[in-house]
């Protein structure tokens, strides 16, 4: 499913927290559903309404009641998800749970795109660990090589080499944060999520 269609009418290791600030700032979103009556939809017409998807579970529920409740078939209570937007590349199922589709909507409403790229990285199974968000993600950077050079500053390595290796031999000693960035992702200490939305990628620790 896209996340527009035309069916539809209009409508880990803690790094300091402002390494996080700075490399945080993401467009603000405000994902939407759009919910639909199948008693309508089988009937041929089209009812529904577009909801607010970042609202708790129960607010939710309450918007696609009164929807159902509008609806000209008496007694209409079954419902779908026929469209969705400003969901950050997160795919919704027809039939998601309004519980998962509250948790990335709300999280996405917070923290951008970001979130969405974490919530796509996770298997549909694993998404009771969305919370884990804020623990994991480590910002967006131009690259997983820059993120690992800052990570070595932050680890004090260059002030380690600094005191263990003799002044002269210092300019010949130095750590491959490629390699390093790139033995991190290939171990599952990290993983790494393109942005597409601005470039760079999205850190998360495993």
């Amino acid at each position: 499913m896209s996340e527009k269609n035309d069916r539809q009418p209009e409508r880990q290791q803690e790094l300091p927290d402002e390494r996080h600030e700075e490399h945080e700032q993401q467009p603000e979103l405000r994902p939407q559903i759009y919910v639909a009556s199948l008693s309508d939809y089988n009937a041929g017409r089209l009812h529904g309404a577009w909801l607010d998807a970042a609202q708790t579970p129960e607010a939710l529920m309450a918007g696609i009641s009164s929807m159902l409740a509008a609806s000209p078939i008496p007694g209409a209570e079954e419902w779908a998800i026929h469209d969705y937007e400003a969901f950050a590349g997160v795919q919704l199922g027809e039939y998601e749970s309004i519980e998962n589709v509250s948790k990335i909507a709300l999280g996405i409403a917070q923290h951008g795109t970001a979130f969405g790229a974490w919530a796509e990285g996770l298997d549909h199974s694993d998404w009771q660990d969305l919370e884990r968000f804020d623990d994991c993600y480590q910002g967006r950077w131009e690259s997983l090589t820059d993120y690992a050079e800052d990570l070595l500053d932050a680890l004090g390595i260059p002030q380690i080499i600094e005191k263990a290796v003799p002044e002269t031999l210092q300019a010949y000693v130095s750590i491959d944060a490629e390699s390093f960035g790139r033995d991190m992702s290939y171990n599952g200490d990290v993983y790494v999520v393109d942005d597409d939305s601005a470039g760079g990628v999205f850190i998360f620790w495993s």
